[in-house]
Parts: C-alpha cells; structure tokens; sequence
C-alpha cells in the first residue's frame, strides 16, 4: 500500500501531523507493506527566495493578527508539537520561500533519502536557531547529512530549472485532488485524510484502505489542524 503525503516545511501543522501519521503507521500490523511517499506544497508558491522575514512578522502582515495573538498561536502550535515529542522554538524562526527545499526533496527521493532529509527539514526549521532561509550552504549542510553529495547539492541550487517541473507537478496534483491545504494524505489513491488528524484517525484510515478499494474518500474535520492559503489553523487554549 502507498501512502502519498503532501506538505510544506514552512507549515507547522504539516510538522505535527507528520508525527501523528508515523505514530499511527509504527502500530498498524502492516506496516512492512506500506510505502510513503512525500509530495511537494508550498504554502506561499509565488515567494522570492530573497524574501525572508520573522514568522511573528508574516503572521501580523499576511493574516491581520495582532503580535499579541500570533505569539498566542505561537505558543499553542508549541504545546501541540510538545505532545508529540517534537522540539518546536515559538520565538525567533524565520518564513520563506520552501521552493528550493522541494527541490532538493525530489533529489533525495532519487537516492532513497527523501525521507530523512525531510525530518531534518523540519527539524531545523522549526527547533534550531540557524535559519533555513535565504543560506544554500545552510541546505547544501542538511542535504549532505541525509546522505546526499554535496556536489550534487550545490548543483540543482544553482540551477533553478533542476527538479522544479517535479515540484510543479505535485502541486498541479494536489489541486486535482481537492487538497487546499495541508498535511493532506493520499492512501493507495482510495482514501483521503487532510489535516493533522489524531493518530487514531489515522490508524482507522489505514485499516480502510489497506483492507478494500473505493472511490477516494475525504476525512475532515474542522477542528484538524491544517495550513492553506489563508494561514495555518491556531489550536485554542
């Protein structure tokens, strides 16, 4: 069974569900069979890279919050990805262009290290201090310790063309999909789960589709966290 997840490093939702999916996925007893793949999203596609500025900032400009609130949502999407055991810094992160990031994914998936470059991703975004923003060597970096050349690295960066008609394509299948936001999962093409469901959610999702086929289906919920075009979704306290 292939499991296709589409995502974004920039989205911390994407981050947390992530997590969920894999807590779900390490209990479901076949696990052996399943195959994930990740797919490209960005959540600001027409972003220049040299575009960078604080994640407080973006929030206040892009989606009218006040710094008091974006600070709040903050701190919660920080207590969401704490019970997840995930490192998240409320304070201090940048917001930028993930196009190069997607990029490099692809080039990762064609040495089977897709995966672990996407965790350092995520991880460097959202709980180290160096930012992942407008610094190739700061990727060419987070490449190689996904087991990538660095040579090869440096080349799809400096070559904006490199991979980008994959990232493209992802995106154009997203929109086919329904997916207007995300995390959005794609379970063997017959079941869809969007949002950063609980873990039990996926685990139902997964025993769907592992057991029959259909027409795909949507699990929704409005209280899921997700990000779209009009911002990421704030649990409240």
């Amino acid at each position: 069974m292939r499991v296709e997840i589409w995502s974004d490093i920039a989205c911390p939702w994407c981050y947390v569900g992530k997590a969920r999916f894999e807590k779900a996925l390490a209990a479901f007893p076949h696990r052996d069979e399943v195959e994930v793949v990740h797919r490209s999203f960005e959540l600001d596609p027409g972003r220049a890279k040299d575009d960078i500025q604080p994640v407080i900032t973006m929030l206040t400009r892009k989606y009218g919050m006040s710094e008091a609130q974006a600070e709040a949502g903050e701190d919660n999407l920080g207590a969401q990805a704490a019970a997840e055991g995930l490192d998240y810094r409320t304070r201090g992160r940048d917001h930028g262009s993930t196009f190069d990031m997607h990029r490099l994914l692809h080039l990762a998936k064609e040495h089977g290290r897709q995966e672990r470059l996407l965790d350092l991703l995520y991880r460097a975004n959202f709980a180290e201090e160096r930012s992942v923003f407008g610094d190739d060597e700061r990727l060419v970096e987070l490449a190689v310790a996904a087991g990538l050349e660095a040579g090869a690295v440096r080349a799809v960066l400096a070559d904006p063309d490199a991979y980008a008609d994959e990232v493209r394509a992802d995106e154009r299948e997203a929109a086919q999909l329904g997916a207007n936001g995300v995390p959005f999962f794609v379970l063997d093409r017959t079941y869809g789960v969007s949002g950063a469901q609980p873990a039990e959610v996926f685990t139902r999702a997964l025993t769907q589709a592992y057991g029959g086929r259909s027409p795909l289906t949507l699990v929704h919920s409005d209280d899921a966290g997700a990000c779209g075009p009009d911002g990421c979704a704030v649990p409240r306290p």
